[in-house]
């Protein structure tokens, strides 16, 4: 499909909103920070002068509190990225009840007309070990949605992780051992992002 400009509205948590060096909400930027090249979209959208992104990610939100804003956030979008599910993980929730939520929110845009795509859990540094089985299980629950759904599977979490420390983002690629750094999102801004199929 060929546009001149293709409005994406990416939903999610804090991966999606850039923390720790940039969030949406410019209320909240003197806090997280105001390098906007801390967001994959800045770097996606280098790479792909078409895109028009639109940031709907909210730090430290669970897949359900994301899909229930789901319809206010994708108002104007051609494309509806999914993104979540590490803060399930993080407060001991059900990885089944992540892996619903998100499944709905593609279906639901799905419904609506959108081209769609899902991403995968990151790996977490400061969550190593205990978190990684739960990451890995999950992720292989968001392939199954991708698959079913007939939607691209982003790849962020093989994107970012050391291949010598398995689990783990290279020390680089994180900021804090819990987000990107900079290097992250440029790498998966311009190695993990792309269009639905028959968008490119």
């Amino acid at each position: 499909m060929s546009k001149d400009t293709i409005k994406v509205a990416t939903v999610g948590d804090s991966i999606s909103a850039g923390n720790p060096g940039w969030d949406p909400n410019p209320a909240l930027r003197e806090r997280e920070g105001d390098n906007p090249q801390s967001q994959y979209q800045y770097w996606a959208a280098l790479k792909d002068t078409r895109l028009e992104f639109r940031n709907y990610g909210v730090g430290g939100e669970t897949v359900s509190e994301i899909a229930a804003r789901l319809d206010d956030s994708v108002g104007g979008a051609d494309v509806l990225v999914v993104q979540g599910g590490i803060n399930d993980i993080f407060h001991g929730l059900p990885i089944e009840g992540a892996a619903a939520g998100l499944r709905a929110m593609v279906a639901r845009g799905q419904e609506l007309g959108l081209g769609v795509v899902i991403t995968d859990v990151l790996p977490w540094n400061r969550g190593w070990p205990d978190a990684e089985p739960k990451i890995r299980e999950l992720n292989e629950m968001v392939a199954e949605i991708a698959t079913a759904a007939g939607v691209d599977l982003l790849a962020f979490h093989d994107t970012l992780e050391d291949p010598d420390r398995p689990g783990r983002m290279k020390p680089e690629w994180t900021a804090d051992g819990n987000h990107p750094s900079v290097e992250g999102h440029r790498r998966l801004g311009e190695h993990a992002f792309h269009l639905p199929h028959g968008w490119e």
